[in-house]
């Protein structure tokens, strides 16, 4: 036994025996966990405190409910593995409960028992494990380190831990990342791999999350923003401080507490209007300023889409469906029904094949109507197990059943109040969770799962479906009656391949995709991705833009052949192979246009005034461009 093992036995002894830590002997955050073990009952040899993993539709139910943190935890943990695979070590992530909901790594240095307790679903909180890293750095709030006989369980004695909180934009704790191994293998930077893995995902999850404020990216060298150190600000429309990453915050000098108390302008020597207004890419190239109390840094700022229009714009009543009317008469008169019924008592009906973008729509509505200020509360039907629907949408009370939250829940429909609610997929709601729908859109109560009083509740309704729900009643797969109380006004997106924007829907979506530069597709690339069928749609189109944009040198910005994904490549063969003998591919733009007006005035039957309302133009801009043919 080391002279610091023998050191620590003797600590836990004195503990034991005094009820405290003799000082200086502990780090005095080991020293309280310990004192929190000992107050729960954990004795160091004693038996494990009986706690069973959570399983079936509860840990779903877990997953589901921590869904954004482990879609953008995956990617840095698998990072983080490459970094310690050969030192006998476990990439774990909990959840805000210590609950374990993803691992990766060896566990050969694990017997069968602790493969069990390091598994999905297992609580490391220290009321059941002691003195551990995952659960000391959830009670503490703070990275912490725990090695061999540091752990207050003599039986995790074998362990090396490190553990890092992960932080929400708001200042709230969201879970915990960890990397465990054999104490013989114990590494002086890991705590240091922990830490910045912890700000890689709190920096992906609050850009994912801070789309629509402006945010301003900080760092005291320009080279460092855009790196894992940068500080990034989400600032609201009116200029207070909504949401931070911990760097941001130490660079502002704030806390977590002052998010949503402090306005940028309190701390900057620069408004932010100013700062917009020289902002016309969605962003700008890094530039000097100063925090009042005199210290420099550079700042980057990406602005809010409104707030993107509201500079660039001279007209003051473009609205949030204005933004996505790009030319296609098909979406065009989607968005002018739309329009006409927003904040009026009326369900909107979606239809469109996937990845046409009716949740982007329905937000849309929502924000072009007087709901706007009001939540928007959105849920996939289709993406839910079964056993979730009825409590997510409804709620529930404290204990209504195994793994409900101590506090209840309001569920979305409560969420919604005085906003709009958008489900998805409704289609695929089962049929006993449509008659309880239907019982609220008649009485608009609520009652929780499990029992509790009936609550009112009021707001607009969107529901959206890739089949036709009308088919699905006939078939007895859908309620008839739930059916006619959705479907106030029935509105049909365009699939990608019917639409004449494509052109501008392309430049729309490089923008975002490259806020930093122009990005510009080749023209007779363009051509060939006009033609393409794009059976996942926007979605698919998107997904691939932002990929051929990251396969783009420092110094390119023309989107090419060799850019694309190989898959892509044989699909675009395989389309000029089906060709009809003797027809002829569009060369360029100009030819695009033209063909494009050929196959609309086809479609109207030689109609002129038909065709131009399907193209978006005059009749006067026809006439002139058929001269063109």
């Amino acid at each position: 036994m080391t002279q610091s093992a023998l050191a620590l036995r003797q600590a836990r002894s004195h503990l034991l025996q005094y009820g405290e830590c003799p000082d200086g002997t502990l780090d005095e955050r080991i020293a309280r966990s310990w004192r929190r073990s000992l107050d729960a009952g954990v004795l160091p040899a004693g038996r494990l405190m009986d706690v069973d993993p959570i399983t079936g539709n509860t840990l779903r139910y877990a997953l589901a409910t921590n869904h954004d943190l482990l879609a953008h935890s995956r990617p840095v943990m698998e990072y983080l593995h490459q970094q310690v695979k050969h030192s006998q070590s476990m990439v774990i992530l909990a959840d805000k409960h210590a609950t374990l909901m993803h691992t990766l790594g060896d566990v050969s240095f694990l017997n069968k028992a602790e493969r069990v307790a390091l598994s999905t679903g297992s609580s490391w909180q220290e009321q059941y494990r002691g003195t551990n890293a995952i659960g000391t750095a959830l009670s503490e709030a703070s990275s912490v380190e725990v090695h061999g006989a540091e752990h207050f369980l003599e039986r995790n004695g074998f362990l090396t831990c490190a553990a890092t909180p992960i932080m929400s934009a708001d200042g709230k704790l969201l879970g915990i990342i960890d990397i465990s191994g054999d104490h013989r293998h114990r590494h002086p930077h890991t705590l240091g791999l922990v830490s910045m893995a912890a700000r890689m995902i709190e920096n992906r999850l609050m850009l994912a999350n801070c789309q629509r404020h402006t945010r301003l990216h900080l760092h005291a060298h320009p080279e460092g923003i855009g790196s894992v150190a940068e500080g990034i600000i989400a600032i609201s429309a009116d200029g207070w401080v909504a949401g931070a990453n911990r760097t941001g915050l130490e660079m502002l000098h704030l806390s977590p507490n002052d998010i949503g108390s402090v306005k940028v302008a309190d701390v900057l020597d620069v408004r932010l209007d100013e700062l917009l207004v020289r902002n016309q890419q969605r962003m700008m190239a890094p530039r000097p300023i100063h925090l009042y109390d005199g210290t420099p840094l550079f700042i980057q700022v990406h602005a809010a889409e409104d707030r993107v229009v509201s500079v660039r714009s001279a007209s003051p009543s473009a609205d949030a469906l204005s933004k996505l009317d790009l030319g296609d008469p098909l979406w065009h008169s989607a968005t002018d029904k739309a329009r006409r019924v927003a904040g009026k008592p009326i369900p909107l009906l979606l239809y469109g094949e996937s990845g046409v973008g009716k949740e982007l729509f329905a937000r849309a509505v929502h924000e072009s109507g007087p709901r706007r200020d009001q939540p928007f509360v959105a849920i996939n039907c289709g993406a839910l197990p079964e056993q979730l629907i009825e409590a997510e949408l409804f709620g529930y009370v404290p204990g209504a059943f195994t793994g409900a939250r101590r506090e209840g829940c309001i569920g979305h429909l409560r969420e919604a109040q005085g906003g709009t609610l958008f489900l998805d997929e409704i289609g695929d709601m089962p049929l006993t969770m449509q008659t309880r729908l239907l019982r609220v859109l008649q009485e608009r109560l609520v009652v929780p799962l499990g029992g509790g009083k009936a609550v009112e509740v009021d707001f607009s309704l969107i529901c959206a479906s890739h089949r036709k729900l009308r088919e699905d009643v006939d078939k007895g797969m859908f309620r008839g009656d739930l059916y006619y109380r959705i479907n106030g006004l029935t509105v049909n997106l365009p699939a990608l391949r019917e639409r004449v924007d494509f052109q501008a829907l392309t430049e729309r979506i490089l923008v975002e995709h490259n806020p930093e530069h122009a990005v510009y597709l080749k023209p007779e690339l363009l051509v060939k991705l006009s033609r393409h069928p794009w059976p996942g749609n926007i979605r698919q189109y998107s997904s691939l833009l932002r990929t051929a944009s990251a396969m783009l040198d420092a110094h390119e910005n023309c989107i090419d052949w060799q850019h694309l994904p190989d898959d892509l490549m044989d699909e675009l063969a395989a389309d000029a192979e089906n060709i009809l003998p003797g027809s002829t591919v569009p060369q360029n733009l100009k030819e695009l246009s033209l063909a494009v007006i050929q196959q609309t005035l086809q479609d109207s039957h030689g109609n002129v005034s038909a065709a131009a309302r399907r193209l978006g133009i005059s009749r006067q801009t026809l006439y002139r461009k058929i001269a063109l043919v």
